[in-house]
């Protein structure tokens, strides 16, 4: 780009379009409009010596902003064949046109006018230094007005086309109900606004508001080739930048974009290869995250309440798996087996998680059985055997009648979890599918994790032992599908044993 003596940038050029079929007419045209200016701008002239040639170049030439039109050339009305074509065919209704002729009987003036939208009509002996100079300015004031106009039309246009995607994309993100998944639709429907194809969401990790650096933060969702981004020292030096002075702001061809929330956090919205955000989208950006924003409260208030209740069950486990003298870390290993099973099975995320919290419940009726039942090392009498068969029933009287998804999953896991894939379990002798698919992981992921550990009736089984075990009882005991998942992702779970050991 060139630049002025004072440092400013050049001011773009009205193009002028000059049709006449005399080459000395054009000369003229051009010296006497040399130093033309308006608004700092000077002309910049194209020539055409023909209508056909005239249509060549307007087609190809988008910002015309005026035409000197001669009416006669290769034919006596070739002039107003392209006066007719431009604004009737290619339909452009805001160049200007300026109609020259030196025979005027050739085209009467007024239905010149009214016919082909002519912006002025002259005779061309009548055309002096000084009103072609009039002319000139009235035609491009009205072509630049008449494009301030059509831009504003234009941005009110895109604005109302952009709030219309920024509803449909508000109402598609809100209808997600977990962290992950809002996260990842907000981010694609972001990047839809937007039409960009690299973009990442990150939000502050706990209470790192201090923080900086990789540590401070946690990416909650990305597109495209964003892998291993948060190690950039140039990334997060930018991050902590908009962190810290509270802005949203573009670095080159990265847009950091800074959205509190009412928890007194924020989230960065991260979005390369971008040359440059108009007013319009960082509007529209504005308009959807602030929208989002309570959405994204409400999520993380949900998040903290599933959490919450989450750790509430498995410190209730613990503290039924302790009084029958199992594990302390029991419960987790069942809670890990059974999210890698369901996970592996295909079981959507929403039931997989719920599944997750819902396992370590599965003894809750445990919490009413005798200790000299429930401690006994030797083999239960069968009085004894009644009243350790009960802790189902009671385990689902304690839970039934919830409408939380987590305890409701809880209920059944506890109620059926002794239920055997035969029909030979207790305490209603379910048979196959009829059992609860949450009940007949669980089942799994119990008689694994009990053959694997050490319990006060017996030694740790050998992973080879144990393996052939479950494969003995599947189909019999156990659900044969799950058994086969869990041999397949054998070493997943071995994984999670040695994560979690006694």
């Amino acid at each position: 780009m060139s630049f002025l003596s004072n440092g400013a940038p050049k001011l773009a050029p009205w193009k002028v379009l000059l049709v006449d079929d005399e080459p000395d007419i054009h000369d003229i045209t051009k010296l006497t409009l040399t130093r033309f200016r308006l608004d700092g701008r000077a002309l910049s002239f194209i020539h055409a010596y023909s209508g056909a040639e005239a249509k060549e170049v307007i087609a190809r030439e988008k910002d015309i902003a005026l035409i000197f039109l001669d009416v006669v050339m290769e034919k006596e009305d070739s002039g107003l064949e392209v006066a007719r074509w431009m604004r009737q065919d290619l339909d452009n209704q805001f160049t200007r046109i300026v109609l020259r002729t030196g025979q005027p009987g050739q085209a009467p003036e007024e239905r010149v006018i009214v016919d082909y939208d002519i912006n002025d009509y002259k005779e061309k002996t009548e055309l002096d230094r000084t009103k072609l100079f009039t002319t000139t300015f009235a035609a491009l004031r009205a072509y630049r007005d008449i494009m301030k106009v059509e831009e504003a039309r234009h941005a009110q246009m895109t604005y109302r086309e952009g709030l219309e995607r920024v509803i449909a994309a508000s109402a598609h993100i809100y209808q997600q109900r977990n962290l992950k998944d809002f996260a990842n639709g907000l981010l694609q429907q972001v990047v839809a606004l937007l039409r960009l194809e690299q973009s990442m969401l990150v939000r502050l990790r706990g209470a790192s508001m201090i923080a900086e650096g990789e540590s401070a933060y946690e990416v909650l969702a990305q597109i495209g080739d964003m892998e291993g981004a948060l190690v950039q020292p140039e990334l997060l030096a930018q991050l902590d930048d908009a962190r810290a002075n509270r802005i949203s702001k573009l670095h080159g061809d990265t847009y950091v974009g800074y959205f509190p929330n009412n928890s007194g956090k924020c989230s960065l919205l991260v979005l390369k290869g971008v040359e440059e955000i108009s007013d319009i989208d960082s509007q529209l950006l504005e308009v959807f995250c602030s929208g989002v924003a309570i959405a994204f409260d409400n999520i993380l208030l949900t998040q903290e309440i599933t959490d919450t209740q989450a750790e509430l069950i498995m410190r209730l486990g613990d503290v039924v798996e302790s009084r029958s003298n199992e594990a302390g870390n029991h419960v987790r290993r069942m809670s890990q087996i059974c999210y890698m099973l369901a996970e592996q099975s295909g079981m959507d995320d929403e039931e997989t998680a719920v599944l997750m919290h819902a396992a370590p419940m599965h003894d809750i009726g445990k919490i009413a059985t005798p200790d000299a039942v429930l401690l006994k090392p030797g083999k239960l009498t069968p009085e004894e055997w009644v009243i350790m068969k009960q802790h189902p029933e009671v385990g689902l009287s304690i839970l039934d009648g919830s409408q939380r998804p987590i305890l409701k999953a809880a209920a059944v896991i506890a109620h059926q979890h002794h239920e055997k894939y035969d029909g030979s379990g207790y305490p209603q002798g379910l048979k196959g599918e009829d059992i609860h698919k949450y009940a007949r992981i669980v089942a799994v992921a119990d008689v694994f994790d009990a053959l694997m550990h050490k319990r006060v009736y017996k030694d740790a089984w050998p992973v080879d032992q144990v393996v052939a075990h479950l494969r003995e009882v599947a189909g019999k005991h156990l659900d044969p599908h799950y058994v086969d998942v869990l041999i397949s992702n054998m070493e997943r779970a071995l994984d999670i044993n040695r994560k979690f050991p006694d």
